[in-house]
């Protein structure tokens, strides 16, 4: 029985085998015919291979696949049963093929999600049997729902151990399949020999499709892809017959291959969509939110999003994720949650191309929902539902580059209308009074909004800036520098869990050659792990904790009672936590400091920039903060209200 479902966004084939299990295929993979579920390996043969030879010649071969597909990052973790994979990897590291080791599965997955989200090509982490898989769903989860390639490869007991209480044996091929895009059983008929019977020509077809899977095409979104690779005993030789294994295999398999380009979603023919009921020449306003497309489409994107706010003189409302603001050629509006609280009706221009996913601003959110007028949405290459607000007449996933490429030329030789450069202006006007507002009221000092001007204005241009979930992400949104110098801006808001923090930072580093990551202390604490990759990180991490002794965002909530004896926010909301974070992090091996001054903050920065990985801590008060957040918003309002 052949039955066609969704997994993670990309379609699945649910296969029933004949011992009652079912396999779950991507398109196009053939299942051959299953064995009996009893049959366990034949003994060798005199002269043949041994098991655990096979497994090792084996696991080179599927490597050896993935490399030439395109693969360069390894995230290994420990465990006997992936033993034989670990010894394969090991034998292939080389220029084509970086390997690091970690301790923790879940460290290893969001060190991984951050090296595909920085480079755009899927990093595989290896994993022993049983819980150790568990621990891959957070980081799982984030790259399904924001759409980056990620490539799990977890050791499993042979089938024929599941159900009668073989140790550490669990239904492990269940833990991520809500979340990916396509799951492989390795190898699919479930013999007893496990990946040792996995042909080269087999091998190379796995690794495609499980390459491709994470990579996305034109109807499915990158994202993560689950193989699980059943091993069976004997895992390994002795070290004797470990090396006599090894110079027995010939010489070109202990070589990694010349990559395979890497590349992006396979090309597609697009079928032309028009302006989707826009018009160029009335006004009208460009929202852009986070960028979830692949590094090598940006100057593309950007490219073509100059091209239509040129020809069209709209509105360019820029979210900080969008990794537009401070580009040359654009004059992004970034002050808008200041203002549109109680907006002026002429603010609504009636039509508005939406790019990607929404801002985090709930001000910009409502005001979208109550706009009357024609919304189109635009994204790059995910085709799911992107409109929670439920106002968009149609999305289309095609990419703004190949959108605005498909439009007729004659369009491109109108100037833009007057009407919409008056309207433009009306923003124009509205986004300088904010910024003046800010540079006003946030001078040099250690509050969040204040730390985020300065921070925009004071880390080099060019260097990613990777910000933590909760409070930092909102207050770059409102309150940095919308002149700042450009840089890559990184955020995980698929699911917008404050998991994986910091290792998520290590490996948008580790892609990069540098980063630095903004973030609170909690979310800090909740990945303390992740200061362990100090001791292999080739690219340099800068954290900046903004320590506020608790959950800072819960302040900005009205769910503070007083007097505190009716309810306890401190206990069940901010959770503050006595942990020295500067002793934490140089029991690590990190150095740290916390400056004491404002004067102090630039210096303590170029310091802390030029280390492998250092800490810089600012001690802040959240109370205050919502106060001032709060404050400066009704200032905000004040302005951007009718009058």
């Amino acid at each position: 029985m052949v039955t066609k479902g969704v997994l993670g966004g990309a379609s699945l084939v649910k296969e029933k085998g004949e011992d009652g299990g079912t396999i779950l295929l991507g398109p196009g993979l053939e299942l051959p015919q299953p064995l009996d579920p009893g049959h366990s390996p034949e003994p060798p043969q005199q002269g043949q291979p041994s098991q655990e030879a096979r497994n090792l010649e084996a696991s080179l071969g599927l490597l050896r696949a993935l490399v030439a597909g395109g693969l360069g990052q390894i995230v290994l973790c420990p465990g006997s049963r992936s033993g034989p994979l670990a010894v394969a990897a090991a034998l292939l590291e080389g220029p084509s093929l970086q390997l690091v080791t970690a301790l923790d599965e879940r460290s290893a997955a969001f060190f991984a999600l951050g090296w595909g989200r920085a480079s755009g090509q899927p990093a595989a982490v290896i994993t022993t049997s049983g819980t150790a898989v568990a621990n891959l769903l957070p980081a799982v989860v984030e790259a399904d729902f924001g759409g980056i390639p990620l490539l799990l490869i977890t050791a499993d007991r042979p089938v024929q151990l599941k159900g009668c209480g073989a140790n550490q044996t669990v239904n492990q091929e269940a833990f991520l399949a809500a979340n990916v895009r396509w799951l492989a059983q390795v190898p699919a008929d479930g013999r007893a020999e496990g990946l040792a019977g996995l042909l080269p020509e087999a091998a190379f077809a796995l690794a495609s499709q499980a390459l491709g899977a994470c990579r996305g095409s034109a109807d499915h979104p990158p994202g993560p892809v689950h193989l699980n690779v059943a091993l069976a005993e004997p895992l390994h030789a002795n070290a004797q017959s470990l090396l006599v294994a090894a110079g027995a295999l010939q010489p070109d398999l202990l070589r990694a291959p010349a990559q395979a380009k890497p590349a992006g979603p396979a090309p597609s023919v697009v079928e032309p969509v028009g302006l989707l009921g826009l018009d160029p020449d009335q006004p009208g306003i460009v929202v852009a939110g986070p960028w979830r497309g692949l590094p090598q489409h940006w100057q593309g994107y950007v490219a073509a999003l100059r091209r239509w706010v040129e020809r069209t003189g709209w509105v360019l409302v820029a979210d900080c994720l969008s990794g537009l603001r401070g580009l040359e050629g654009l004059e992004p509006v970034a002050a808008y949650d200041l203002f549109l609280d109680c907006p002026r009706p002429s603010l609504d221009g009636g039509q508005v191309l939406r790019l990607g996913p929404l801002p985090a601003s709930r001000r910009l959110q409502r005001w979208l929902e109550c706009c009357e007028g024609h919304q189109v949405l635009v994204s790059e290459g995910d085709p799911r539902g992107l409109d929670p607000l439920g106002r968009v007449c149609q999305q289309v996933p095609m990419g703004l580059e190949a959108w605005v490429h498909q439009l007729p030329e004659v369009l491109w030789r109108q100037p833009p209308a007057q009407e919409s450069l008056n309207y433009t202006g009306l923003w124009s006007q509205l986004e300088a009074q904010g910024q003046q507002l800010l540079d006003r009221e946030l001078g040099p000092g250690f509050s969040e909004p204040a730390l985020a001007r300065q921070l925009s204005r004071l880390l080099p241009p060019g260097v990613a800036v990777v910000l933590a979930n909760s409070s930092p992400v909102r207050d770059w949104e409102t309150f940095a520098d919308a002149a700042g110098p450009p840089r890559p801006m990184v955020a995980f808001r698929g699911a917008s869990g404050i998991d994986g923090t910091l290792s998520l930072a290590c490996g948008v580093a580790e892609a990069l050659g540098q980063a630095v990551l903004i973030t609170g202390d909690l979310a800090l604490l909740h990945d303390s792990h992740g200061w362990l990759w100090r001791q292999q990180l080739k690219g340099r991490l800068t954290v900046v904790l903004l320590n506020n002794n608790g959950g800072g965002i819960f302040e900005q909530l009205p769910i503070r009672i007083e007097p505190g004896h009716v309810m306890d926010f401190e206990r069940l909301f901010a959770m503050p936590q006595a942990v020295d974070a500067i002793a934490l992090a140089a029991a690590f091996g990190v150095p740290g400091r916390r400056p004491q001054q404002v004067a102090d903050l630039g210096p303590d920065l170029a310091w802390a920039l030029q280390q492998p990985m250092a800490l810089i801590e600012l001690i802040t008060d959240r109370r205050l903060d919502a106060s001032r957040r709060h404050e400066l918003r009704r200032m905000g309002q004040a302005f951007g209200s009718p009058a």
